[in-house]
Formats: structure tokens, C-alpha cells, sequence
């Protein structure tokens, strides 16, 4: 497997982590912890996505990492 299997792995993990633990309540969808797995997930998936040329996945994981950005600076102000 190569390292942009990998990292696209690793971060759609990340991704489906925080989703199956906001899913079931076990932590809250504007936890630090929600938005950092998908912020995490979100870098290493743009990352993956980018070094295969997959530029639509680029786009999206790129949004997806802004939005967790914006969450997770949102969760410290209050």
C-alpha cells in the first residue's frame, strides 16, 4: 500500500470515528473532540487525495477541514 492509501485511510477513519461517536452520543457533535478527529481526518484525507490527483475529493476534504477549523475556534470562545 502506498503512502496516499494510507493517509486517505487514515483519515477517512478519523472522519467515520467522529461520526459513529456523535452518532451514538458518545460525544457531543460540537465537542473539541468531534471537530479535531475531523479536522485530523480532513488534512491527512486532503493530503492522500492531493498526491493522487483527485481533485474533486481535494476540494471536499479541503471544506471539510475549514469547517472543523471554524468549529473547533468556535469551541474556545465559549
Amino acid at each position: 500500500m502506498d503512502t496516499a492509501n494510507l493517509l486517505n485511510g487514515a483519515g477517512v477513519s478519523l472522519i467515520l470515528a467522529a461520526f459513529f461517536l456523535q452518532t451514538f452520543r458518545i460525544v457531543s457533535g460540537e465537542s473539541r473532540v468531534y471537530y479535531g478527529l475531523n479536522l485530523a481526518g480532513g488534512i491527512l484525507a486532503t493530503c492522500g487525495a492531493w498526491m493522487i490527483g483527485a481533485w474533486p475529493f481535494v476540494v471536499l476534504e479541503v471544506t471539510w477541514t475549514a469547517v472543523a477549523v471554524i468549529g473547533l475556534l468556535k469551541s474556545f470562545k465559549t
